[in-house]
């Protein structure tokens, strides 16, 4: 007896949203994901019950794609559903296990075994932080007279719920929304982050408010706005992180634009001719989010290590590195972690000695190749795992019944054509998209969304508009969902 043949029956049971048995209307597959993205919000604003003050969010500096919340019910985002894909993606990809993703009775045991991966990957990422990090409210504990033993098994019954709730959050918006919830999550995080670091009144640690623009004003209103220097201007007052955030977003809007469009014929239909794009980032953003997964990761298991007095891979004050190598495998997040005198102001808060210059360079230097390198390997391997290759590509045209003109009709002719572009463009794209990242991590953004979050967030929106436009184009003309794929 096959694993297949044991677990099918067990996936095919798991909870599933139904799928709609008609085409929806625009307007319901707006209101679902409206409805969705107001819950999400609200799910964040949840607090953990008998999560007590001292405790620390271990992907505080991750924030911005894994979508979640610090302290709330869904503490975890998406990070179970990421994490589950890319394990199948490498799997099925790898030939590891053997599906044909075309069939349907496959693509039914894929869907089975990742909602069962995300279930196992929910425990597996609650599990961890339940041990020292995310910490029971002893107090709590006093006063209902349980255990605190009792307090940490609620906070796992609440983290794995609101899991459970993204894992279905984001299966309405597959199927009954617009996009997928994985995307609409990372939106709604990062621009909450962009919208508060722009307008939140509220002080913080300078006795000044959070926000810019109330920044600005109480900075204008005393006469200290430029007082102080171009370094102040820059870097205190946010000018710089504001900077940083226009251009991103400018180029992100421009790169997304920018394609090559190998041209098609049909090989029976006569003057019908068609393009395919290959757009200049074909991999979107997906390498930076396995970047900073691959860097997530590894600071969990630094962070562990260093919470049980194991300093092989350094030490680590609340979620923040301070030496060894966890200190040059963390991302850059802003000016404060390059800048020599911020950087000595920061470590001197926690009390522990600020690296030598050198050491900061080093820094700058790995977490640069972890983008540009990382970011160009990671876009191969996704582009070849999910069925985006030359070799996949050409027998997808091939069987369309589409070839490129001037070259005979077959699946070798149309890989050829593919081979020529594909890979390439895919290797500049991901060394562009990874040098886009360390720009905008080097001068910070607005809200401390991050440098990987804001690419995440403009190129989903563009895309997300691209979708709402050809929504609306196919229900106008019905007889174009065929050629648009929306059936």
């Amino acid at each position: 007896m096959s694993f297949r043949s044991v677990m099918e029956p067990f996936f095919s049971r798991l909870p599933a949203v139904s799928k709609p048995e008609k085409q929806l209307p625009f307007k319901t597959k707006v209101f679902w994901t409206l409805a969705i993205l107001a819950l999400y919000f609200i799910l964040s604003n949840v607090p953990l019950f008998g999560m007590s003050a001292e405790s620390i969010d271990l992907f505080e500096a991750y924030r911005a794609f894994f979508a979640g919340a610090t302290g709330s019910i869904i503490v975890l985002g998406i990070g179970p559903i990421v994490t589950a894909s890319i394990i199948l993606q490498l799997l099925v990809g790898g030939g590891i296990v053997k599906l044909d993703l075309s069939n349907p009775q496959d693509q039914a045991y894929f869907q089975g075994a990742q909602k069962f991966l995300v279930l196992v990957m929910i425990v597996l990422e609650t599990l961890p932080q339940l041990l020292g990090f995310i910490t029971p409210d002893a107090n709590l504990a006093q006063l209902l007279g349980v255990s605190p033993a009792v307090i940490t098994l609620l906070l796992f019954i609440q983290i794995v719920i609101g899991g459970i709730l993204i894992m279905f959050m984001d299966e309405v918006i597959s199927k009954w929304g617009i996009g997928s919830g994985i995307s609409l999550f990372i939106v709604a995080g990062v621009s909450q982050q962009i919208i508060t670091g722009l307008i939140n009144w509220l002080p913080g640690s300078d006795g000044l408010p959070i926000g810019l623009i109330p920044k600005w004003i109480n900075l204008i209103m005393e006469g200290e706005l430029f007082s102080n220097g171009i370094m102040y201007i820059l870097i205190n007052a946010g000018l710089l992180s504001l900077i940083s955030t226009v251009i991103i977003f400018l180029a992100v809007v421009y790169v997304e634009s920018v394609r090559i469009e190998i041209p098609l014929s049909h090989s029976a239909v006569k003057g019908a001719r068609g393009k395919f794009p290959v757009k200049l980032i074909y991999a979107s953003v997906l390498p930076m989010i396995l970047v900073r997964a691959l860097q997530a990761n590894i600071q969990l298991i630094g962070t562990i290590l260093s919470s049980r007095g194991i300093y092989v891979l350094g030490e680590f004050v609340g979620s923040t590195p301070v030496n060894g190598i966890m200190y040059y495998l963390s991302p850059i997040n802003g000016p404060s972690d390059w800048i020599p005198s911020l950087v000595a102001q920061n470590f001197g808060a926690m009390g522990v000695a600020a690296p030598a210059t050198w050491q900061i360079i080093l820094h700058i230097g790995i977490d640069a190749f972890m983008l540009v390198v990382g970011g160009a390997l990671f876009a191969l391997f996704w582009v070849e795992t999910t069925g985006m290759g030359a070799k996949s590509t050409a027998e997808k045209i091939f069987r369309s019944g589409m070839q490129v003109p001037g070259f005979r009709r077959n699946i070798g002719s149309i890989e050829k054509v593919m081979q020529r572009y594909i890979p390439k463009v895919t290797i500049i794209g991901g060394v562009f998209i990874g040098l886009l990242t360390l720009f905008s991590s080097l001068l910070g953004t607005v809200g401390y969304a991050g440098g990987t979050g804001l690419l995440l967030t403009v190129s989903i929106v563009y895309r997300l508009y691209e979708e709402l436009a050809k929504e609306q184009l196919s229900e106008m003309h019905p007889m174009l969902r065929s050629f648009l794929g929306t059936d």
